[in-house]
């Protein structure tokens, strides 16, 4: 058997427990046909890079797999033809994450950090330097005023 990341995108307006439904429903499918479904990450609902159907936002999840490729093939059949399901992506990888996903560990990290953290205060990091306003913008002269 082979591992596979499978990241599918579902509609806005669908509900989060119809996605959970929808998730459970898919990871049956998998393990009906001798797959297991090693993580099944819930990523929320997220903005669209660009419109899809008319939706602007959608219910992202992961799965991480270890199936045959019929199995695989079958659950991208499935999701294709769900009219709920925007878009989906399966990827083959060498291995499986053991921990959270990029994602999560990204959103984890802005939690903690919520735009200040330990380092520069309520500025995000940034500097507080400011330079002095320059001489030359302050005469009448050079900003186009006529005396």
């Amino acid at each position: 058997m082979s591992f596979y990341e499978c990241v599918f995108i579902v509609r806005q307006d669908v509900p989060a427990t119809q996605v959970e439904a929808l998730t459970n429903g898919f990871v049956e499918t998998l393990t009906g046909l001798q797959g297991k479904v090693a993580k099944v990450e819930p990523w929320g609902l997220r903005p669209l890079a660009y419109p899809i159907k008319k939706n602007k936002k959608g219910h992202y999840v992961l799965l991480n797999v270890d199936a045959p490729a019929a199995a695989v093939a079958e659950l991208e059949r499935q999701m294709r033809l769900h009219e709920d399901v925007l878009r989906f992506l399966t990827v083959k990888v060498d291995e499986l994450e053991a921990g959270p996903s990029v994602v999560v560990r990204r959103e984890e990290r802005e939690e903690r950090n919520d735009r200040g953290g330990s380092f520069g205060g309520d500025r995000g990091g940034r500097s507080t330097f400011r330079r002095p306003p320059s001489p030359v913008a302050s005469t009448p002269e050079s900003s186009g005023e006529q005396a």
